[in-house]
């Protein structure tokens, strides 16, 4: 066997070393890439309950040529973490009665904090499809789905104490907020809404631009989990002459 130099046993051994350096990296890249694509676990809803809410939302916004629907959008996840805490639990709810049964105009009227109201109600849709022969609402096809959700707004049906109606009302104003509200709160994936609309989102001072007028605001959205603690920014779509600091005449 030939003699191995001492040089050339270390530069073997660096070699193999950053080759396994660079083999943990990417397989550790590809592991984060996989985790950040992959929607969190659910907090609150039983995975038939999740499957309800999947298919509804994605029925209430749906993905088109303007952009990605409720779903991609992540508002399943809005939802979740809506009920699952402070909000869910009815903790700053008054909930010591009486409870009668109020006119439309005296706004919310049950005993639920919103956490039972989901869960009562998902209960009774499951009772209420189960009886209908049918063992989920991802099971129909898209104008069923669409027909058994009106049925939902405009219908009467009792799931278990909650009236089908405020269900659904409370359904369209979570997936509403979860579409459009900060990234941060678990909804609007890549603040793919805002850009839809055009919303500049979360930045925290436009003092440079309060005697600008009529130039487009082309700076992509920026969330709350963004923000550079408030720095004032500069914009680029300003004339370099015109940004803060550009001489104006004297000195």
């Amino acid at each position: 066997m030939d003699k191995i130099s001492r040089r050339s046993f270390f530069k073997a051994a660096g070699a193999a070393l950053a080759a396994t350096a660079a083999e943990a990296h990417a397989l550790k890249t590809g592991a984060a890439q996989a985790q950040a694509t992959r929607p969190p676990p659910y907090i609150f809803f039983k995975p038939d309950e999740a499957n309800f809410i999947e298919t509804a939302v994605e029925r209430l916004i749906p993905a088109d040529e303007n952009g990605p629907g409720a779903l991609a959008a992540g508002v399943p996840n809005y939802i979740d973490k809506q009920l699952g805490g402070a909000w869910g639990a009815g903790e700053r709810l008054y909930r010591n009665g009486p409870w009668r049964e109020g006119e439309v105009t005296q706004g919310y009227q049950l005993p639920f904090t919103p956490a039972e109201l989901f869960r009562n109600a998902l209960r009774g849709i499951r009772t209420d499809l189960g009886k209908r022969g049918v063992p989920a609402l991802a099971r129909l096809a898209a104008e069923e789905q669409d027909a058994y959700l009106k049925s939902l707004q405009t219908g009467t049906l009792d799931l278990n104490g909650v009236p089908s109606r405020v269900f659904f009302e409370s359904l369209l104003a979570l997936t509403v907020e979860g579409f459009f509200s900060d990234p941060v709160y678990g909804g609007n994936k890549d603040m793919a809404a805002w850009k839809m609309i055009g919303f500049p989102g979360a930045y925290a001072s436009y003092y440079e631009l309060v005697d600008q007028h009529g130039i487009a605001f082309t700076r992509a959205p920026m969330s709350m989990g963004q923000d550079n603690r408030g720095v004032i920014h500069m914009h680029r779509s300003m004339p370099p002459a015109q940004k803060p600091g550009a001489p104006k005449g004297g000195k």
